[in-house]
């Protein structure tokens, strides 16, 4: 697996999502590709540390197999890099973005789907605690039927929506909400009743499996550095 070629990926898909947004048909199938992508760039992680460690683990390489094969072997300069890893990854994941996207990822694990993509409305420039607006539109084939009626129910629901938002930023001294500073995004709703913004979160998301990539290739240089 060439890492490189699938971060790309991760990139492209997170462009698409974001040219696609809020349609949910497109932004549901870019970002299962999105997933995906993540899952295959932790494996390959794995991948690149089982040749330079010499594991010599065969089939599909996946966390659970190098480690498994570690111990067999007894080998605790792989045991000492997946020990690491799993720390890194605990904590890297801690911050709420991350921990959103390990969320979702265990969702699609257990589920084999993702939940159900809801169109919401949102203030374009984002503060903390700011309230999010589902509309329902109408949908054939899980697609947006037209444009046009996307644009009627925003503006029906928008009074609604602005005061609630800028009543929320008068009490923190934030910059009122106006009408022409709204938009419209694809979000989901994790069995918690967190609802996350996917564009949002994929541009979020990305730095940090680039960052895990880079700095598991260090912690495999100085593992290997140490013995010499």
């Amino acid at each position: 697996m060439n890492i490189e070629e699938e971060i790309k990926k991760c990139e492209i898909f997170s462009k698409q999502i974001k040219q696609y947004d809020p349609e949910p048909f497109y932004v549901n199938y870019f970002f299962i590709k999105y997933l995906n992508t993540i899952e295959n760039i932790i494996n390959g992680i794995f991948e690149e540390a089982n040749t330079d460690f010499g594991l010599f683990v065969t089939g599909k390489i996946t966390q659970k197999k190098f480690n498994d094969k570690a111990k067999i072997k007894q080998d605790f300069d792989a045991l000492e890099f997946y020990e690491w890893f799993s720390n890194k990854y605990e904590i890297e994941h801690k911050n709420p973005y991350p921990n959103l996207m390990n969320k979702i990822l265990q969702y699609k694990k257990t589920n084999e789907k993702l939940p159900e993509i809801k169109i919401m409305i949102r203030a374009i420039e984002r503060y903390k605690d700011d309230i999010y607006q589902e509309i329902n539109v109408d949908l054939k084939n899980k697609k947006i039927i037209s444009k046009e009626q996307l644009e009627i129910e925003i503006r029906r629901q928008l009074p609604v929506f602005l005061e609630i938002i800028n009543k929320k930023r008068n009490t923190k001294d934030e910059p009122k909400v106006s009408k022409k500073k709204i938009t419209s995004s694809a979000f989901l709703t994790l069995e918690d009743g967190q609802n996350i913004e996917i564009m949002y979160l994929c541009q979020i998301y990305t730095p940090v499996i680039r960052r895990l990539i880079d700095e598991s290739r260090e912690m495999i240089k100085e593992i290997k550095n140490s013995k010499i």
